[in-house]
């Protein structure tokens, strides 16, 4: 089997990182971490497994290294199947190990490695005997970044802890030129509340530097952020292509992790970052529905509305011709005069849409309210009578409500709420049609609503609006929603007007 290609241009729409290392059953370090911290930072994470440790928030009990057969078999069932476009590599423990994924490195010939070199535990003690530490030093040239703490700096470069930054920087370039590997020189073991960070790259002999000040968060949850650190680092660059960037945005997105992570309550001991603070923060918990969904949820919604329509008095004379024709003449006149500003506010929600497409819509949809105006209603009702008529209460309040929405300019909300006056008006012709015969008094109006043309047009509206909900979080889309029902309710208040006025029901002007 053969790797599959890479995406457009070698830059895949999502990272997909492999992290090597070992385990922790807390989830706070390791290959837990690597893994939620690549999904945190926009990457597909993956994870061979080098070695299972029982550890927790207060430290390591005991470690199991798998064969390194088992491990080979990992690595290779991944690159065989998967275009692997970071590797991270972490805990490796033995010198069979870092072997297997020297020699692996070798043949699969990764596009970026970081590698972060887990050599110290917290307590300070040696994870490595000096076999496996020279293995791991002979493996840097592998990488194109490592990212050592201080005590593991001074491991790599076969030197005593340097006490001071500048001593660290000092560190950092020579194991920098000795390796050819880019170094991350880390300040978090100096003390003090100045905690700076450098990218240190003397690979051709000439050292460069390049510093990120940072300051000391002063908390107790920072348990693996070596880890989840290094595991950033590797998903942001294949995204940005600058070591800089990547270094400088996984950074900020640690400390936020790290200031976070204590709202986690795990562990009595030193607790773990919070991985995913800010995308809860900034996205929520909440998944988003299908369009089709949302058209179920809101027809659902005003299903008692609609069932009011039905009963109403007006509309069943409608259907079955019985309806006085003042009563249809009054309500023509009263759609006229909303339909001439229901075009306006048609022509706002063109204003207002993102694509032209939609801009075309709704202009066409402006325009075509107009012209039903001028084909329907000046055939029942007179010029004159449709210039002397006045807007009732019921009018008035749905054209107060359609242009208080377009005044806030939000499109959403605008076409939610134009939406019944489509959807309403098409489900009653539709159904109200077949009762109809040539003979029918007001066959020229359940045409209208039944017609092919009108029935494109509603299912284009309804279509631009669920895919619009769908997209929004779960406060606007209900801001939607309502738009949408009070619309309803208007339409089912101006259907059941005529009558009402007739009767003397409520002052209809």
């Amino acid at each position: 089997m053969t790797a599959r290609a890479p995406g457009v241009r070698g830059v895949p729409r999502v990272p997909r990182v492999l992290s090597i290392a070992g385990t922790d059953p807390t989830g706070g370090a390791g290959i837990q971490a690597d893994l939620k911290s690549i999904a945190a930072n926009g990457g597909y994470g993956m994870a061979v497994v080098t070695a299972l440790v029982a550890q927790n928030t207060h430290g390591v009990r005991s470690v199991h290294v798998p064969s390194t057969a088992f491990l080979a078999e990992q690595l290779d069932a991944v690159s065989d199947d998967v275009q692997i476009d970071a590797v991270k590599i972490g805990m490796l423990g033995t010198t069979e190990v870092v072997e297997t994924v020297r020699a692996w490195l070798e043949r699969v010939r990764p596009a970026v490695v970081v590698l972060d070199p887990v050599m110290v535990a917290t307590s300070g003690d040696r994870l490595l005997d000096d076999t496996a530490e020279q293995a791991l030093r002979d493996l840097l040239s592998r990488a194109d970044v490592v990212t050592p703490n201080i005590p593991e700096l001074a491991i790599l470069a076969g030197e005593d802890v340097a006490e001071e930054w500048p001593g660290v920087l000092a560190q950092a370039v020579r194991v920098s030129e000795r390796h050819g590997v880019i170094v991350l020189a880390k300040g978090g073991h100096l003390a003090g509340d100045e905690v700076p960070d450098a990218l240190v790259d003397a690979r051709d002999g000439t050292a460069t530097v390049a510093e990120f000040a940072g300051a000391r968060i002063h908390a107790t949850n920072t348990h693996g952020t070596g880890c989840s650190l290094s595991s950033a680092i590797a998903t942001r660059y294949v995204r940005s292509k600058d070591w800089g960037v990547a270094v400088a945005e996984s950074k900020r997105w640690l400390a936020e992790s790290i200031r976070e992570g204590a709202d986690l309550d795990v562990g009595s001991g030193r607790g773990p970052v919070s991985h995913f603070a800010g995308l809860w923060a900034r996205g929520g918990f909440d998944t988003r529905p299908l369009p089709t969904e949302v058209q179920a949820e809101w027809w659902e919604h005003i299903r008692g509305i609609r069932e009011g329509i039905d009963d109403l008095p007006f509309v069943r004379a409608l259907g079955d011709g019985g309806l006085d024709r003042g009563a249809f003449v009054w309500y023509l006149a009263q759609d006229a005069i909303y339909l001439r500003e229901y075009s306006r506010v048609l022509a706002v929600a063109s204003s207002l849409a993102p694509t032209t497409a939609e801009q075309a819509f709704w202009a066409q949809s402006a325009h075509g309210a107009v012209a039903a105006e001028l084909q329907l209603h000046e055939s029942w009702v007179s010029e004159d009578d449709l210039r002397d008529a006045h807007p009732s209460e019921t009018t008035t309040a749905y054209l107060d409500h359609l242009h208080a929405v377009a005044s806030r300019g939000d499109y959403a909300v605008l076409i939610a709420a134009v939406l019944p006056c489509f959807w309403l008006y098409h489900d009653v012709g539709t159904r109200l049609h077949p009762l109809s015969h040539a003979e029918h008094p007001y066959r020229s109006w359940l045409d209208t609503y039944a017609d092919t043309a009108f029935e494109v047009s509603t299912r284009r509206a309804i279509e631009l609006a669920m895919a619009a909900a769908a997209g929004q979080g779960a406060e606007r889309r209900e801001a939607m929603r309502e738009a949408f029902r009070r619309s309803a309710e208007l339409e089912h208040a101006f259907f059941a007007a005529p009558l009402e006025r007739s009767l003397g029901v409520g002052a209809q002007g």
